[in-house]
């Protein structure tokens, strides 16, 4: 599947459930982050993410804070790195961003921060200060 096929079929909410797993996830961010400067690919994609979970019945399953982080994660990853590097090529230079058991965000954020309310309605992405600095 093309990446034009696959962000149409995740914008319209019939890409498969099983074929939207965090790698996914982080290459169709990737996508919006290298399409659209980085305030505009944060809504979008927020948005086109918080659509798709309730196409699928599972709305709750959207977390703002852990969509937020990767997506400042993803973007400061990309700043630093050259213009024309592909998807693949990011992905093997940032293996670090793709372990979701051992998530790079808990060097950011409390276990119970992540595990908390989804916030599928929040504009807020909490920050764990504790964690932060």
């Amino acid at each position: 599947m093309s990446d034009e096929e696959f962000i149409a079929e995740l914008e319209a909410g019939t890409l498969p459930e099983d074929q939207f797993h965090h790698a996914d996830h982080l290459h169709a961010a990737w996508l919006y982050l290298t399409r659209f400067p980085a305030a505009e690919a944060l809504a979008r994609f927020s948005k086109v993410l918080r659509r798709y979970a309730a196409s699928l019945g599972k709305a709750d399953r959207y977390h703002e804070t852990i969509t937020w982080a990767y997506l400042l994660l993803l973007n400061e990853r990309i700043r630093r790195s050259d213009p024309i590097v592909t998807w693949e090529q990011f992905a093997a230079m940032h293996a670090d961003l793709f372990d979701w058991k051992n998530s790079i965000l808990l060097r950011y954020y409390r276990p119970e921060t992540l595990r908390s309310e989804r916030r599928a309605g929040s504009s807020s992405c909490p920050i764990d200060f504790e964690r932060s600095f």
